[in-house]
């Protein structure tokens, strides 16, 4: 399994660049729940989760992940 970088839009991971997981055609997952991303982790790994999905791929070679909703603390795990 390769890797495909991808750009978040929207919510608190707003411009975050990461590289994901890809499919064998080359594409990212259709949804990912990321912490946020600014802050380290809280003990015993409780916080919020931020579901974000797939979009398009940009023109700068990266694939957009758009935010869809917040989950709160233990909620999205």
């Amino acid at each position: 399994m390769g890797e495909v970088t991808v750009r978040f839009v929207g919510g608190p991971a707003h411009d975050l660049v990461r590289t994901l997981p890809a499919d064998p055609a080359g594409t990212p997952p259709a949804r990912w729940v990321l912490r946020h991303p600014d802050t380290p982790p809280t003990p015993g790994g409780g916080g919020p989760d931020h579901l974000y999905q797939r979009d398009r791929p940009a023109g700068d070679g990266h694939w957009t992940m758009s935010f869809v909703h917040t989950y709160p603390t233990g909620v999205g795990q």
